[in-house]
């Protein structure tokens, strides 16, 4: 099984963090899965609207030509899930949105969730997100953490104390959510749940912290065993309807002269 990870940071700029995603996301697969990260450049830098749709072109295009190379499946390894019912919609191949399949997996594990950020500027797009999937009940909190990617390089850099900091300043905006109602916290972006997610059983106070990064792969191994097993995919009704290759030929030529430009 070969699964391509999307993530929409640089790997030069932060490439501590790439490796060690690389590198984790390989170590837990299932034995004969293999996961190739890619990051996009300029990364998703500009927080905002903007910003999330020219990553979601790339990643949409990159998530064709996956298809075309024979990748089982497609993680849209960006919490907001920008570009994902697109790209669900142009190819046959499972694409598994990380916040998607965090939100729903937490939602097993208690009935109020709280979400911690990198920024607060994403709040407005969660709460959306969480309407959009109809768990828009259930996401009760969301805090931002007011960083940067690079914010976290010494912490995968191997910087003991770095990590520790930054496992110190989740904790700390975690637990007002909790005090709040929250039963289950949600490290709403694949850096925070990457650092996160090598403390084994990892709570603040009695809630739960849901490793996105996992959650992502693990999706997205049972869609590809279940597809294989009988065919399983997205409604193809209004839903998720094919788009025709000329749809897709426009598309990936637009984002071609961008590349080139």
């Amino acid at each position: 099984m070969r699964i391509f990870w999307q993530s929409f940071i640089d790997e030069t700029s932060s490439r501590p963090y790439m490796e060690r995603l690389t590198a984790y996301l390989n170590e837990i697969a299932a034995p004969g899965t293999s996961v190739t990260v890619a990051g996009i450049s300029p990364p998703d830098r500009d927080f905002g609207r903007l910003a999330e749709m020219r990553c979601a072109m790339l990643a949409v295009d990159n998530g064709i030509g996956a298809e075309a190379e024979g990748y089982d499946a497609f993680v849209m390894g960006h919490f907001q899930d920008p570009g994902l019912y697109e790209l669900r919609s142009a190819v046959r191949i499972p694409v598994v949105g990380v916040g998607e399949a965090t939100l729903f997996a937490a939602a097993q594990l208690g009935r109020r969730l709280g979400l911690v950020t990198l920024d607060p500027v994403f709040e407005v797009w969660h709460r959306e997100q969480a309407e959009r999937y109809g768990l828009g009940d259930r996401v009760r909190h969301i805090t931002g953490m007011a960083c940067r990617p690079e914010d976290f390089s010494e912490a995968f850099a191997g910087n003991d104390e770095a990590r520790r900091r930054m496992l110190a300043d989740f904790a700390a905006c975690a637990l007002p959510l909790v005090e709040a109602g929250a039963d289950v916290i949600v490290p709403a972006g694949v850096l925070p749940g990457l650092l996160c997610g090598g403390e084994h059983g990892f709570t603040v106070g009695h809630a739960p912290v849901i490793n996105c990064a996992a959650v992502g792969l693990k999706s997205a191994e049972m869609w590809v065993q279940l597809h294989r097993l009988n065919g399983l995919e997205p409604s193809r009704g209004p839903s998720f309807a094919l788009a025709p290759e000329r749809a897709k030929a426009d598309f990936r030529n637009l984002v071609a002269r961008g590349r080139q430009g």
